[in-house]
């Protein structure tokens, strides 16, 4: 009898769980309508937010759900980026679905690389670690000038239709539904793996890893295959963003990416996929207002947004909406 309770409990919060998942995608979706319809002229920056919300869920992967402070998360996504934008220019491979696999395969390899060192500190050094990083690649970009075209960007990056019919056009109809789709096939898969076996493994080691060690499990082995399926997804924004604005600068790889995408995600709420994505909106769509408005001291609306959200959301802008929803229902029944 307890044994049917148990499946029955579990076949129930397993359908809840799938009832987030159409409603997050369904969120996604929806949001991608009414943007497309009411700002047709400024496609461009939303895809260029779809590209971030990318970093930002690679971000979430090792930050919200690992614990792994870094501030150079920016490497991921613009080895990514350089990595697309290469193959199109010097080898000639210009299908938007191959550049999207190379730039997959750059983040996964900047993920390892970035892992590997990270993962040998801990708190603080480890912060100091990942800002050291994100500088190298960026100096190394830069002076790789015959490849990457140092400060002047890698330009000439000109896509194939995708699949053989959707031109790239001025208007970025074409590279915003790509976009979508592509932000919409991730998050499903990072749904997957932060349910699985494998991301309740590295939450136990964000929570105690001495725990989980003794238990028989490897910890920087887990993490460092995290921070790679983490830098799969920032090379996939990587190359989403090289493929809709065919040029690649050396602000992809810069600190400031790196320490606006944490702010993101701290606006929205850590090991959260949906804050990551709430965050991403929130701010961009702010940032944007804003600066438009003021473009002399738009950055203090941002600081001063900030500050409130930490001292009265300190779970983000997601975090604090979902715990106020769930004591809601609690006090109903």
């Amino acid at each position: 009898m307890a044994t049917m309770n148990e499946a029955l409990a579990r076949a129930h919060g397993n359908r809840r769980k799938f009832g987030r998942d159409l409603v997050g995608l369904s969120v996604i979706l929806g949001l991608a309508v009414v943007g497309y319809l009411l700002f047709p002229n400024n496609l461009a920056l939303l895809t260029r937010m779809t590209a971030i919300a990318l970093l930002v869920l690679s971000l979430d992967l090792v930050t919200g759900y690992c614990g792994v402070a870094t501030l150079g998360h920016a490497a991921l996504f613009g080895t990514g980026a350089y990595a697309a934008g290469i193959a199109a220019v010097h080898f000639g491979i210009t299908d938007p679905l191959l550049m999207l696999a190379c730039g997959i395969f750059g983040g996964i390899v900047a993920g390892l690389l970035c892992g590997v060192v990270i993962l040998r500190a801990h708190g603080l050094p480890q912060l100091v670690l990942s800002i050291a990083l994100i500088h190298l690649f960026h100096e190394f970009a830069n002076k790789a000038s015959s490849w990457t075209g140092g400060s002047d960007g890698l330009a000439g990056i000109a896509p194939d239709p995708l699949l053989g019919l959707f031109a790239f056009d001025l208007w970025g109809r074409t590279a915003y539904v790509f976009g979508i789709v592509l932000l919409a096939v991730a998050f499903t898969l990072l749904r997957l793996i932060v349910r699985s076996p494998f991301g309740m493994l590295c939450r136990g080691i964000k929570e105690d890893p001495i725990r989980i060690r003794a238990m028989g499990a490897a910890p920087k082995v887990t993490l460092v295959k995290m921070y790679m399926i983490s830098g799969a997804v920032a090379g996939a924004g990587g190359a989403l963003n090289a493929i809709s604005t065919q040029v690649v600068g050396l602000d992809s790889l810069s600190f400031t990416l790196s320490a606006e995408s944490l702010v993101m995600l701290v606006l929205g709420g850590t090991g959260s996929l949906f804050g990551a994505l709430t965050g991403t909106i929130v701010f961009m769509f702010f940032e944007d207002i804003v600066s438009a408005a003021n473009p002399f001291h738009w950055l203090t609306m941002v600081g001063a947004l900030l500050i409130a959200v930490v001292l009265f959301a300190p779970k983000g802008l997601y975090g604090t909406s979902a715990g106020a929803v769930t004591r809601w229902r609690e006090t109903r029944r």
